[in-house]
């Protein structure tokens, strides 16, 4: 039987001059240092940025990111909120 789980997500941005795959590891290499157990990313749209003559400067990647909440909190003795 499986446990069940419930995960948050969040929304990145990420951006790039070389590619949208670079876009998006840069999106979640800048969020890991803040978020951690980062579970799965779904890319949800892709765009680029082009200066005034067509030409694409950059390319960026929004991902919808789930991660898992760890309890470290109560492991350190805080107390849950109340109901």
């Amino acid at each position: 039987m499986m446990q069940e789980s419930v995960y948050p997500f969040i929304e990145l941005v990420g951006s790039s001059p070389t590619s949208w795959e670079e876009a998006a590891a840069n999106a979640i290499k800048a969020t890991c240092k803040s978020v951690w157990c980062l579970r799965i990313a779904e890319v949800k749209e892709l765009d680029v940025k082009m200066d005034d003559q067509g030409k694409i400067i950059a390319y960026r990647a929004r991902l919808k990111v789930s991660f898992k909440q760890d309890d470290w909190k109560s492991e350190l003795g805080w107390k849950a909120c109340k109901e």
